[in-house]
């Protein structure tokens, strides 16, 4: 296990940063052993959250997660109209009586999306955006930020946290310029570059935070090397490292003998645990705010009856971090309506349209992870929502249903390694797995399945940081250029 004291004065040491699509994690790793970096007050792992507010101050961390609760929690939305300019609607034109026509014109109005009373704006998974060419500017109020301007407050947290490590040593603290970046087998996006479009994003935000001297490693084989690191004596053997996370399932098999290594093969998946946290509102709570139900209507010379739209509300309420759009009148006036019915199924249009006018989707989202967690140690778990009046108990039978499509994702996915690797399940003598996602049980169930007996859990929130500051010691990382 890694250790979270200091480190003795050496003239060179490792620096490994783990920027994670949910948490992220540091490490410092000086030739013998291996030193976490105390991110929050209480421990090594900091969520990947940055917070702007109106004045465009910044927090990161669990601090910019509480901010935006506190700020938004139990707060009416109110959306208007964004004024995108002004149109002529008449031409100048002499008029009927001689007189030149006066040129009147009008405002033009966007879509009602401004939410004036909206105090910051929270990003989270900002990772999962940086390999799609098509995204690389958000809006924070009025001005679009770029993907690296949002990463690269987070990486100064890092660094300041880094650096109190070594205030007591004679060593100062601008020494700290140099970092081993981890980096996913492939981000996610469809573009055929995004891995260097990515990557190229990542090494401008470090550059800002003065890490100027940048190395890259996989983050399944940093992994694997950490692993080494603790068990050195361990015999020779092919190993496999699964890294289940939060935005990407990264895998790697290698082959290790008197503590030295090769890597046989490695492959990536866009597939983690947000993933999951979407199915599981999917299947959980869209029943239960209207989906399915019917709605009817007065027509022109008759009442109409059909299935409530409600696929024009399920995308942006499984984003949640845009959900506050649905506090429009095309999107609040039909609930009212439905709601007025009275019947039994008004309920749930209720709490739907209490979600959308307390924006209260940050906090479903937040009851979807912690029941997440409870399944992954107890055989059920409740969801519990008081403001939506939600209490509904999941077994963990339930929950693998809801993700059967992820399991048959993962399956595959070390299938395809083994193909590439040419090898067979028997040939593998040990799994290591890591990553919050690799907690849940029936992913454990899987591989203890594939490879009976081989299997162990590694640090699932710190091994990556840990196995990047080896391997920035042991002068393993590549350039962006190679």
């Amino acid at each position: 296990m890694a250790r979270q004291n200091q480190p003795k004065s050496t003239n060179f040491f490792g620096i490994g940063i783990d920027f994670g699509t949910s948490n992220s994690a540091a490490a410092i790793y000086d030739g013998k052993e291996v030193y976490m970096v105390k991110l929050e007050p209480h421990t090594t792992v900091m969520p990947s959250a940055t917070y702007i507010d109106r004045e465009f101050q910044i927090a990161t961390g669990q601090t910019a997660i509480d901010y935006y609760i506190e700020s938004n929690i139990g707060r009416t939305v109110e959306l208007s109209a964004e004024v995108l300019g002004e149109s002529r609607n008449s031409t100048g034109q002499i008029g009927d009586f001689g007189l030149p026509e006066e040129a009147a014109t009008e405002k033009v109005y966007g879509q009602s999306i401004i939410d004036g009373g909206q105090k910051g704006r929270l990003f989270r998974g900002i990772k999962r955006l940086l390999g799609s060419s098509a995204t690389q500017r958000l809006m924070v109020f009025d001005r679009p930020f770029r993907l690296v301007a949002l990463i690269t407050p987070l990486l100064l947290r890092i660094k300041s946290s880094t650096s109190k490590i070594f205030s007591k040593l004679d060593m100062q603290a601008e020494s700290i310029n140099h970092v081993c970046i981890g980096h996913p087998v492939n981000f996610e996006g469809t573009d055929k570059n995004r891995n260097l479009v990515a990557l190229q994003l990542l090494s401008e935000a470090y550059g800002y935070a003065e890490f100027n001297k940048q190395t890259y490693y996989p983050e399944p084989i940093a992994a694997a090397l950490s692993y080494l690191h603790e068990y050195p004596d361990a015999n020779e053997e092919i190993l496999l490292a699964v890294d289940f996370g939060g935005g990407t399932l990264d895998l790697c098999v290698l082959k290790y003998k008197d503590q030295n290594f090769s890597v046989l093969a490695t492959h990536g998946i866009g597939l983690g645990g947000d993933h999951i946290d979407q199915l599981l509102f999917k299947n959980l709570l869209l029943p239960l705010l209207g989906k399915g139900e019917r709605w009817r209507r007065a027509g022109e010379d008759r009442e109409i009856e059909t299935v409530f739209p409600f696929k024009d509300y399920e995308e942006l309420l499984l984003n949640w971090a845009v959900s506050y759009i649905l506090n429009q009148n095309k999107y609040t006036t039909p609930l009212k309506q439905r709601i007025e019915y009275g019947d039994e199924a008004a309920t749930k249009f209720q709490r739907l349209y209490d979600l959308i006018k307390n924006n209260h989707s940050y906090l479903a989202f937040q009851s979807i992870k912690e029941l997440k967690a409870t399944l992954s140690v107890e055989e059920s778990g409740i969801i519990d929502i008081p403001e939506l009046d939600i209490e509904l108990m999941v077994t963990r039978q339930e929950f693998e249903v809801m993700i059967k499509e992820v399991l048959e994702k993962f399956r595959e996915a070390i299938s395809n390694l083994l193909q590439k690797a040419n090898l067979e399940q028997q040939d593998i003598q040990l799994v290591i797995r890591t990553g919050g996602s690799s907690l849940i049980p029936a992913v454990k169930n899987i591989l203890d399945n594939m490879f009976p007996n081989k299997v162990i859990e590694h640090d699932p929130f710190t091994s990556v940081a840990a196995g990047l500051a080896i391997a920035e010691y042991m002068k393993l990382g590549n350039s962006l250029s190679s």
